[in-house]
Order: structure tokens, then sequence, then C-alpha cells
């Protein structure tokens, strides 16, 4: 190998720190705020609730 293919692999190989962005952070919070809100929800419902389902007739 020459030094220009070493060269080149380093800076292939050399991470890109790109900028933080505010909206993938804003979509995360909102993420992680919805699940809290489901958990909570099925904490005060409890495993004892029970939806029952109608049944629907194929015949008229």
């Amino acid at each position: 190998m020459n030094d220009k293919t070493i060269s080149k692999a380093r800076t292939l190989l050399t991470p890109v720190v790109r900028p933080a962005n505010p909206y993938a952070t804003l979509g995360a919070a909102a993420l992680a705020a919805t699940a809290a809100v489901l958990m909570a929800g099925v904490l005060i419902l409890g495993p004892g609730i029970r939806f029952d389902e109608t049944v629907v007739s194929a015949q008229p």
C-alpha cells in the first residue's frame, strides 16, 4: 500500500460529528411522555379491568 491509500482510509474512517437536532430531541421527549402516560393509565386501570366486546351476528 502506498501513503495515499492509507491517508484516504483514515479520512473515511474518521467519524463525522453532526450538530444536535432539536427536533429529534423533541420527538424523543414526546415519545417518553406518551409512554409514561400509557404506563400510568395501565396502573390506574389495574389488572382487574375487562372490556366486554359486543357479539355481532352475521344474520339480520
